[in-house]
């Protein structure tokens, strides 16, 4: 079973993490932050990963340290789950509507983490979710995961409608990446043998 399970403690948080990659769905978020927790639980969903997450962060601050580790922790998940990336895949992209925003993401499993982020997220907060905290998650699962990720808005206004357009189509594209294709279910989906 592609699964990981990871626990992160710092001075500013502590995050334990379960993921199923073939999973159907299901999850159980609870971050201390309740728009984080409402991205995390709509990305489970779309990417069809199965997903626990608890942090006890310190938000009394901002929610910066939570959502960076809970980033860090999720990259370093996928990381686990995929191994040597053994018959996945590979790449996967999205192009994905959110009333009126418009996201284009796309994943490559390279083993080289880079996030190249083009949002233009018009409002400072959703509630009191800082927005240019979605990025900083972006960068932390981009990294930590080894993928090199795209994420580019192509239309929106509504602040809270482009993050969750992100993290949907980000979640579409991490799902078919990370799919298993019964094709070449030996191979590792790279002419150098390794990602």
């Amino acid at each position: 079973m592609r699964t990981a399970e990871i626990a992160r403690r710092t001075a500013e948080t502590d995050v334990r993490l379960r993921l199923e990659l073939d999973g159907t769905g299901e999850s159980r978020v609870s971050t201390g932050c309740g728009f984080l927790d409402h991205m995390l639980t709509l990305f489970a969903r779309h990417g069809r990963f199965d997903l626990e997450i608890t942090c006890q962060g310190d938000t009394c601050v901002d929610d910066h340290h939570t959502v960076e580790d809970v980033g860090i922790c999720l990259g370093d998940a996928f990381a686990q789950a995929l191994g040597d990336k053994r018959g996945v895949a590979r790449y996967g992209s999205a192009l994905l509507p959110m009333d009126e925003a418009l996201i284009l993401t796309a994943v490559d499993l390279s083993g080289r983490g880079m996030l190249c982020c083009e949002l233009r997220i018009p409002a400072q907060k959703v509630g009191t979710f800082d927005t240019e905290l979605a990025e900083e998650f972006f960068i932390a699962l981009a990294r930590r995961g080894d993928m090199t990720l795209h994420i580019r808005q192509l239309a929106g206004n509504n602040s809270h409608h482009i993050i969750e357009g992100a993290f949907k189509s980000l979640a579409r594209s991490l799902g078919a990446a990370a799919a298993v294709d019964p094709r070449f279910s030996q191979e590792i989906p790279s002419t150098k043998g390794v990602l």
